[in-house]
């Protein structure tokens, strides 16, 4: 059998045998590569080669399973060459990978490689392992269109005054030569800002905060450093730079690749980005395709989740 793939061009040969995938996948999926049945938990299953399926030896409903059967793939007829292709150039591309690109690579039609982003999006979203510690930025971002791009109509509905008003914010927490983690907030508000360091930073880190009102207060519980950006940008160790630097990427990605993102799936976006940057250090192509693989199982997104239309299917052609 061919060496796993380690470039996307391999990649590509090597996913293109179905066979392939569902022994990567698997190997991926269950301890030692030995199927587990989804529905009744029982390990005595066999391979129905033919069919590329397994056939649990218990007698219950939905005895025979797909690889794809609990995970993000289920019951999408899409190939999962096309699958792990897509998934691939989301969790490798810095700048991430449009729904039009990857309609064009595999020709399935565009509303469809939205839905299979939007799921791969989802496999991408990690578990959080505990709270912060070290020191730690913190900081927000606005994320909207800018008035120069708008119609005149619809700048003079959504820009009624100065400032981020109309636009979606993004909260970051970044403990410095660790990880990032992101949250849509509803409002900048103190008790909105400060619930997310407490709900995500150790008490008595050092927190590092730009001068904005709702941070004011988090010196009883934190050792508070404040960078006033209309002074300087860094005094000593006190600055936002780290984040500074991922809002860069973020808003790079949805400035030109996603060109338009809804407010109501921005958090799917953000987490992307906060993947990539959580693994960009150490970390092959492949490891973080192995990665993202790993977190495909028990999550599931339906069509009507992702838009609210009960009924309608995306179409494949």
């Amino acid at each position: 059998m061919a060496a796993e793939p380690k470039t996307l061009q391999e990649a590509i040969i090597y996913f293109a045998d179905p066979d392939n995938c569902i022994t990567y996948l698997a190997a991926r999926r269950w301890k030692g590569s030995v199927a587990v049945c989804p529905t009744c938990g029982s390990k005595d299953v066999s391979f129905v080669a033919s069919r590329r399926l397994w056939q649990c030896k218990t007698r219950h409903p939905k005895a025979q399973f797909s690889i794809k059967v609990g995970t993000i793939f289920e019951d999408s007829p899409i190939t999962l060459d096309k699958w792990l292709l897509a998934m691939w150039m989301l969790a490798n591309c810095k700048n991430g990978v449009s729904s039009y690109e990857i309609s064009r690579a595999t020709g399935i039609s565009q509303k469809s490689t939205w839905f299979m982003l939007q799921r791969i999006r989802l496999a991408l979203q990690g578990e959080n392992g505990g709270k912060l510690d070290g020191e730690v930025e913190v900081d927000e971002t606005y994320i909207g269109g800018k008035s120069r791009n708008m119609h005149k109509n619809v700048r003079a509905r959504r820009i009624t005054s100065r400032g981020p008003e109309g636009k979606a914010i993004v909260m970051g927490v970044l403990e410095r030569h660790g990880e990032v983690r992101t949250k849509v907030i509803p409002d900048a508000s103190q008790k909105e800002l400060q619930g997310h360091i407490q709900e995500n930073v150790h008490i008595g880190a050092d927190v590092f905060t730009d001068a904005h009102p709702g941070y004011f207060g988090v010196e009883g519980r934190y050792m508070h450093g404040v960078i006033d950006h209309a002074e300087a940008y860094v005094n000593g160790q006190i600055h936002t730079n780290g984040l500074e630097n991922f809002w860069s990427l973020l808003k790079r990605g949805i400035n030109g690749t996603y060109i338009s993102v809804e407010p109501f799936h921005l958090f799917r976006y953000v987490d992307e980005q906060a993947f990539r940057y959580n693994n960009r250090r150490d970390m092959t192509d492949s490891d973080r395709f192995d990665l993202a693989v790993r977190q495909i199982v028990g999550k599931r997104l339906t069509w009507a989740e992702v838009t609210g239309k009960v009924g309608e299917k995306p179409t494949l052609n």
